[in-house]
């Protein structure tokens, strides 16, 4: 069983265009088409059905932590209950993620991207003390070209994007902060919730821009190119005003120190010069003008370019984001069942429809092959879950001749003496989830 380091085991076609592709293969007899259809739609109503009280669990424990809940408690929880519902929130979190083919990020990792420039070219930092949980998921490491804006014309770029990402932190409480740090001090982020968000088409060396505590200034380069005009634009001014501050600093000096300083250090400062005060009131009002004015005008330009930087930011969080704290579980939740139901469906259909005995290792190599070969996808299959999901679908196939209590229960897939694979033919495959839905509430 090949591990690939360059693969994801994420699908990328719908469950509805995999049953196709499946029936399109010309493997399954003509007579069984429809029958496979039933048995992939009995099975994706099953796991709809299974992973909705996933769901519930996950909204029941976030329900302290929601920053948008807009309901009233009837009971106030403890600490000890606040935290086992944190831990259960940030465990199901997690495994409904992994159930969806996303796979985490590490913090190593997320430090070697913030020291790389994709779109957004800005320094950035951000400070993991700050947070007490932080979870960062992602799918679809794939590249894309995009038209980017260089110099007045539009150039192609090749950029590493992930297709999604999703995020959880909670922040440090403020007895447990440094207090050194002043990062998170204007965030409106409260300490005592989760923060929860999935996004869409973020650039691999841009994802820092997703945490609250990110802190943004110029490159090296976007401060030379303000430097450097405005040293330019300083010399011609300064060498304009240096008349005048002469003769500022000469009155200054000649009515501080006397006269014999003034003519010391060789100012511009004589008797007719203090009596003219017209002249100095003049040339003051120039000199702080002719300043004023540079420095204003260096000041808008960064005020600019630093109004540039924070749109091109609101424009990755904002047309990208896909959901918020509690809107992100249905959409994980809908990806986990999509994707257990296409890997199920994937090991069923290869295994009903092989001429000969699989082991899971030939089962998965099978899998990985027919999808490159076939749809020219490269994806690195994860066999051990779709294996132990057909394995604890069990139920009983029931006659009408044969006591029901006397009827052992058999799995959809079981393991032959040589470790081989096998699976119930499509007319016992729907009498057993049938069975299970039968007996899904028994209240008698």
């Amino acid at each position: 069983m090949t591990v690939y380091q360059d693969r994801e085991a994420f699908i990328p076609y719908s469950r509805r265009d995999l049953i196709e592709l499946c029936i399109k293969d010309g493997k399954l007899p003509n007579t069984s088409l429809q029958k496979f259809r039933d048995f992939c739609s009995i099975l994706v109503a099953y796991y709809h059905f299974k992973l909705h009280k996933t769901l519930e669990i996950l909204k029941e424990n976030y329900a302290p932590f929601n920053p948008d809940i807009n309901t009233k408690y009837i009971v106030d929880y403890s600490n000890s209950q606040l935290t086992m519902m944190k831990s259960k929130v940030v465990e199901s979190f997690k495994k409904i993620l992994e159930q969806g083919n996303y796979y985490p990020i590490s913090q190593a990792s997320l430090k070697r991207a913030f020291q790389e420039k994709s779109l957004i070219e800005l320094k950035t930092d951000v400070n993991f003390d700050d947070f007490e949980e932080m979870i960062c998921y992602c799918r679809g490491d794939i590249y894309k070209r995009i038209k980017v804006k260089k110099f007045f014309r539009k150039l192609e770029k090749k950029i590493d994007i992930f297709e999604r990402v999703a995020l959880l932190i909670k922040c440090q409480n403020q007895k447990d902060a440094n207090p050194s740090e002043k990062s998170m001090e204007d965030s409106n982020l409260m300490p005592s919730k989760i923060y929860i968000s999935l996004y869409k088409n973020i650039p691999k060396n841009d994802i820092e821009f997703l945490f609250p505590n990110v802190k943004i200034s110029m490159t090296l380069k976007d401060r030379l190119m303000l430097v450097v005009p405005a040293i330019g634009a300083a010399v011609p001014i300064a060498l304009k005003i240096l008349p005048q501050l002469l003769l500022i600093i000469g009155v200054i000096v000649f009515l501080a120190l006397g006269p014999s300083y003034v003519e010391q250090f060789n100012l511009r400062a004589s008797q007719e010069d203090i009596r003219n005060m017209t002249g100095i009131l003049i040339a003051t009002l120039s000199l702080l003008l002719t300043l004023g004015g540079f420095c204003f005008k260096q000041y808008t330009q960064y005020k600019n370019k630093q109004i540039k930087f924070q749109k091109q930011v609101t424009e990755t969080l904002f047309f990208n984001n896909i959901a918020n704290n509690a809107g992100v579980f249905q959409s994980l939740v809908d990806d986990a069942e999509e994707e257990e139901c296409k890997e199920i469906i994937l090991v069923y259909y290869h295994l009903l429809t092989s001429n000969t005995s699989l082991t899971t290792e030939q089962l998965d190599n099978k899998i990985e092959a027919w999808m490159e070969q076939k749809f020219d996808t490269k994806i690195d299959f994860d066999i051990n879950g779709p294996l132990n999901n057909l394995t604890q679908i069990k139920g009983k196939i029931v006659s009408d001749s044969k006591d029901k209590k006397q009827i052992p229960e058999i799995s959809l897939l079981t393991y032959d003496a040589n470790g081989c694979c096998q699976v119930l033919s499509l007319d016992d495959a729907k009498k057993i989830i049938d069975y299970i839905w039968d007996h899904a509430f028994l209240y008698s």
